[in-house]
């Protein structure tokens, strides 16, 4: 049975009662009460002799998580496979109850993947609905394993590929415009790959209207929501699609090696089992994902990262990511040569923005920028290529970061841009 947002808020209340931080003060309008935020930080065990902004490779576990990993990590070991055979199955059914109405979904929706790489490549492989001479579609700010699995189903599809790039800068309507236009001019598209919010920039698009636009043409929509389940607030309805990939290890903080693959009700039979499924799975989504031997502990220790996660609101986790995307965002943007690829409507990003300097648009220019950050800043980040109009550096911040260090790489950039 699929859990209303009523019925996901009411569960997400009784399961956040505080044990870590206090609850009292995680209120709306305490996005900037650094007092708190600093109870916050001291829950992660972080590299201290940098400015870590790059966050976005993984979301490093807080303390009570970790705490719990290692604790389920030698019962697993110490009771070996009589766990696993005897009593797992029970715990592992009660956890994926408690994530179907953490995302609002239904049970029989969601099952549960070693990460959203891997969820996506099931739900495109194995996506049964298109025939030769359809087309499939996807942008220059996707996922770079995605394409190539949507090259992948095209070819062995016999359909051809369109890709789009996103133009900069972006505007919501503008967005929705742009892939409705797309799609126009591209009847045979049948199958379109959406990223809720780009590893490369940082752009969050308007998924559930495109996804709108695209059903009015007859075309399916697959969305990666690897970046944004997390580090946005939003259910399963607020994305308005069928086929969706999600990480926990991320922007939940759950240990790495655990995600999930939604699949709308009703929408089942577009995908096709896995070829090592058993003939009791070819009617569930289980089927459609075939991980082999996962790790145990991971699992077990995900009611933990959704309770600290909790703690603090998913409402007020975004509020404050952003928050911190804001201060050097404003602090650097009109610098000289600096293109912020990001725009500033609250709809259209979270915490992750990336930067390019004018006509600083090679891999190797960008290495340099991120170097130089490292080295003469002490400010840690990454570059990003793949991006149509260049390769640009990504700026991630996170809960364990401050307003000094958003604002240290504001001073930076000035520097930098001068």
């Amino acid at each position: 049975m699929k859990a209303s947002r009523r019925t996901v808020l009411k569960g997400a209340a009784a399961l956040a009662a505080p044990s870590f931080i206090s609850a009292a003060r995680a209120n709306k309008g305490a996005v900037e009460d650094e007092a708190y935020w600093r109870e916050v930080a001291k829950a992660y065990d972080v590299k201290k002799d940098i400015v870590n902004l790059e966050n976005g490779n993984w979301g490093v576990m807080a303390r009570p998580v970790t705490e719990r990993y290692f604790e389920n990590l030698k019962k697993v070991n110490h009771d070996n496979s009589y766990y696993a055979r005897r009593a797992y199955g029970d715990d592992y059914r009660a956890i994926h109850a408690e994530l179907a109405s953490f995302l609002g979904a239904g049970e029989d929706e969601i099952a549960l993947t070693r990460g959203a790489t891997e969820a996506l490549k099931a739900l495109i492989t194995r996506y049964n609905r298109l025939k030769p001479g359809d087309a499939v579609m996807y942008a220059d700010l996707d996922y770079g394993s995605m394409q190539a699995m949507m090259d992948w189903r095209a070819a062995q599809s016999g359909c051809a590929v369109v890709k789009v790039s996103i133009p900069e800068p972006s505007t919501h309507d503008g967005l929705v415009a742009f892939y409705k236009k797309a799609l126009a001019d591209n009847p045979s598209v049948k199958l379109l790959l959406l990223t809720h919010i780009s590893h490369r920039t940082g752009l969050a698009i308007p998924v559930k209207k495109i996804v709108a636009e695209a059903r009015k043409a007859g075309v399916d929509c697959i969305v990666d929501a690897a970046h944004s389940w997390g580090q946005m607030n939003f259910t399963a309805d607020d994305l308005g699609a069928d086929f969706v990939g999600y990480n926990l290890h991320k922007w939940i903080g759950a240990p790495i090696g655990v995600g999930l693959a939604y699949i709308k009700k009703g929408r089942l039979n577009a995908i096709d089992p896995d070829p090592g499924a058993g003939d009791w799975e070819q009617t569930r989504i289980s089927g459609r994902i075939h991980t082999g031997t996962s790790d145990f502990a991971a699992v077990l220790t995900l009611p933990e990262a959704l309770k600290f996660g909790l703690e603090i609101g998913p409402a007020l986790k975004a509020e404050r990511l952003a928050y911190l995307r804001n201060l050097w965002v404003e602090a650097a943007r009109g610098l000289p040569d600096l293109q912020i690829l990001t725009p500033d409507d609250p709809r259209l990003h979270a915490g992750i923005t990336s930067f390019r300097l004018e006509g600083k648009t090679s891999v190797e220019d960008n290495v340099a920028l991120v170097e130089r950050l490292l080295s003469e800043f002490n400010i840690f980040t990454v570059h990003r290529d793949g991006v149509a109009a260049g390769t640009c550096v990504r700026v991630t911040p996170t809960l364990y970061n401050t307003p000094q260090d958003s604002l240290a790489l504001a001073k930076a950039l000035k520097t930098m841009a001068s």
